[in-house]
């Protein structure tokens, strides 16, 4: 036998204890998954604004925005069941509250850019979500005694009923809406960037900031709570969940991201207006709730930047084809949504589930090795009988 030397038993003690060692190794949490994954997604956004010219980035702003609305809505509908066909007036409603408090803010004397601007428009979004949480609550209540098509003719009214509300209360504006002060670029980022990519940027972290808290609401205990509601409202108060309870919580939370969305909006269009939140419009954040998949916060992005690129490529081609002028006019706006009806015929045929389920369904299906022909091999003949030996 060979003699251990005292620096190897020294080191054979250490790796036996760290293998005895009973603690688990650390690992991390699903929120701070979702965390680590929001900063890493909105770092690589604010990276892409360097690559794209002003008005994509004014585009990047406004996907961004939308994502907001369609995140809370694809939320609401995915998990509790509860159909809203009036998201865009809580996108008003952030947007009214984003200009009242920031030209209030200006009344007040804090104007001006630098810290005064950051502080106007963080008093402009806490007023985007007091305004949309509260008409959020109102509608979560209704929502927890309605159901089906009497909630969802509910929030249509309310779409309906948005021109002629802002028509009776002078401090909206009527039909004009309201304008807000410009925000313009920080002094020490002047050089480096211009506006269209500074409100890109506060879009994408604004975006960041609505979205991260549904996923780790839906990825909690409060979206246990919000999937057993939808499937069985019986059992589930069976078990001890209220679901008016949850429902409430659930309008509150879509309410909030879709307010801070219509924040986002009135900061990048520097107004808020009756006729920007129409009815088109709002079947239009349903289609792209439905088109990316509902539950699926992955498909509300792809939903929503199909409802902010779509109509800009519908213009585009039919330009670069020489429509005449008249038919153009006549197809403005119309073939845009002609498309949509037929992109949500196709999405709902091919994949019912939407983009997000067919691009899991993609991502789980088994691999096979391209170019591989051969059949699985036939099981063996079963043995031939022999007969007995004598």
């Amino acid at each position: 036998m060979t003699a251990t030397r005292p620096a190897e038993t020294e080191e054979i003690a250490v790796r036996d204890a760290r293998c005895s060692d009973p603690r688990p190794a650390r690992r991390l949490t699903p929120t701070q998954r979702i965390l680590l994954r929001a900063v890493v997604l909105t770092l690589l956004a604010v990276a892409a604004t360097f690559l794209l010219d002003p008005y994509r980035n004014y585009q990047l702003a406004v996907v961004a925005a939308t994502f907001c609305a369609t995140a809370g809505l694809t939320l609401l509908v995915g998990l509790t069941g509860q159909l809203s066909l009036g998201h865009a007036v809580l996108m008003a409603a952030g947007g009214y509250g984003y200009a009242l408090a920031v030209n209030a803010a200006s009344s007040a004397g804090l104007d001006g850019g630098g810290a005064a601007g950051a502080a106007r428009v963080v008093l402009g979004l806490v007023g985007a979500l007091v305004a949309s949480g509260a008409l959020g609550g109102l509608l979560g209540l209704a929502g927890a005694r309605l159901r089906g098509p009497y909630l969802a003719g509910l929030t249509l009214a309310m779409v309906v009923a948005l021109p002629a509300l802002t028509t009776q209360v002078p401090a909206l504006g009527g039909d004009q809406g309201l304008a807000v002060p410009f925000e313009g670029v920080p002094e020490v980022l002047s050089l480096l960037i211009v506006v269209e990519q500074w409100h890109a940027w506060v879009a994408i972290v604004v975006a960041a900031l609505a979205v991260t808290p549904l996923a780790v609401l839906r990825s909690g205990r409060a979206g246990l709570r919000m999937r057993a509601v939808h499937g069985d409202e019986t059992a589930a108060r069976l078990s001890g969940v209220s679901p008016a309870r949850v429902k409430v919580g659930a309008f509150v939370a879509s309410s909030l991201a879709a307010g801070l969305g219509g924040a986002v909006l009135c900061l990048v269009t520097q107004s808020v207006g009756p006729g920007r939140y129409d009815l088109a419009f709002s079947l239009l954040l349903v289609v792209a709730a439905v088109v990316g998949g509902l539950g699926s916060l992955g498909g509300a992005a792809a939903g929503a930047a199909l409802v902010v690129l779509l109509p800009w490529l519908v213009d585009t081609v039919t330009g670069a084809v020489g429509v005449p002028a008249d038919l153009e006019q006549r197809l403005s706006g119309n073939l845009a949504v002609l498309v949509f009806g037929a992109l949500l015929i196709v999405v709902t045929l091919a994949w019912p589930g939407g983009l997000a389920r067919a691009a899991a369904r993609r991502r789980h299906r088994p691999h096979r090795p391209r170019g591989r022909t051969d059949a699985p091999a036939a099981p063996p003949p079963p043995p031939a009988s022999q007969p007995l030996e004598r």
